[in-house]
């Protein structure tokens, strides 16, 4: 026989959902809501309810919200909206791993709902990718909160979110191996799971931002080829207003390159010290001059299709040839300056100098 038990004589209990979650009907409202039973021990039980409250004052687009928090027969149960959707870990064990930009779209409503709840104190405490929902206008929402959270503190959300986003990507949790690969997804992804701590949420939530609407320099190249001198200037120019800004970089390569729709180019924020050896400086020091070299490796992979290598020759650089070789120079004095490349790649893109 079908079990008719309701809670609280108002939610009747429905089919399950998943491991701990049940569809039920709201009677008083007259629409479908999702359960959760909150299994603690009989010590923490007025704690979790507690905790459970505050999180139902949670509302944000891309947070399940918590309708209600009730005890039934001694046991507390959450009530929460029914968000329709396939979970994240379903999506990938049934398919395949996401691919990067989906990932990164993900990422983003995740980490904005877990930067409104950090601000109203509330940590979430369980972020994996069960409780990622994935809904057909593409948003992700995450649910789960109201969870006790075992007193974890913020900096552990972001860690789960790592965790998750490795899962979306690789199709497994993070162990031993790192993500591979030296995509900007994934490097973000080893930072934030690094030993030491994740980079600034700032940092995070910018890059997810530019991985989820943009298209980084080498992925660009791998698709399209090598580019034309005068859009490779003007990627340069733009590559330069980020080092103006930052006034050491440290990690300019083509992978923290990122171009928007109309081509415009924009240098991420380091994620972690340090470049890739094909794009950094032969001198290996933490200096601006450093940086333009790796300006001009980048340049040159974006226009010759390949980093620089000893006794490779240019090819397609045409006009922006002897600027490369000025910023690829071994004697770090012998690079123009910033000001120098500036009005150099201003001419060659075409722009007033």
């Amino acid at each position: 026989m079908a079990e008719t038990r309701k809670l609280h004589g108002r939610y009747r209990l429905l089919n399950p959902l998943g491991a701990s979650v049940r569809l039920a009907f709201d009677e008083a409202e007259h629409r479908d809501v999702a359960v959760r039973e909150l299994r603690v021990l009989p010590e923490l039980r007025e704690a979790a309810v507690d905790e459970a409250r505050r999180a139902a004052a949670l509302r944000h687009p891309f947070a399940v919200p918590v309708l209600d928090v009730l005890v039934d027969e001694g046991t507390p149960w959450l009530i929460m909206e029914f968000a329709s959707g396939v979970s994240l870990e379903q999506a990938v064990r049934a398919r395949r791993p996401l691919p990067v930009a989906q990932a990164a779209r993900a990422g983003v409503c995740v980490l904005a709902a877990l930067t409104a709840a950090h601000e109203a104190g509330i940590v979430h405490g369980r972020v994996d990718p069960g409780k990622v929902l994935l809904t057909p206008t593409g948003r992700a929402l995450l649910t789960g909160f109201g969870s006790p959270s075992l007193s974890v503190l913020p900096s552990a959300d972001l860690w789960s979110l790592a965790a998750t986003l490795h899962f979306a990507v690789e199709g497994r949790p993070p162990g031993q191996v790192p993500a591979a690969g030296a995509d900007p997804l994934r490097s973000l992804i080893r930072a934030m799971l690094h030993p030491s701590g994740p980079p600034p949420v700032e940092v995070v939530r910018e890059t997810l931002d530019r991985l989820a609407v943009d298209r980084s320099l080498d992925a660009v190249v791998a698709a399209s080829g090598p580019l034309p001198p005068a859009h490779v200037a003007a990627i340069g120019l733009g590559v330069l207003d980020g080092l103006a800004a930052a006034g050491f970089h440290g990690g300019v390569q083509p992978g923290n390159v990122f171009l928007d729709a109309d081509g415009r180019a924009r240098l991420l924020p380091l994620l972690h010290t340090g470049t890739f050896p094909a794009y950094t400086a032969p001198e290996a020091a933490a200096t601006p001059a450093a940086d333009l070299w790796s300006l001009g490796a980048t340049l040159h992979t974006a226009v010759e299709g390949a980093p620089p290598a000893p006794g490779a020759t240019l090819t397609r650089a045409g006009v922006l040839g002897p600027v490369l070789l000025r910023l690829l120079s071994g004697d770090p004095s012998r690079r123009p300056t910033p000001a120098e490349l500036r009005r150099e790649l201003r001419a060659i893109a075409g722009e007033p100098v």
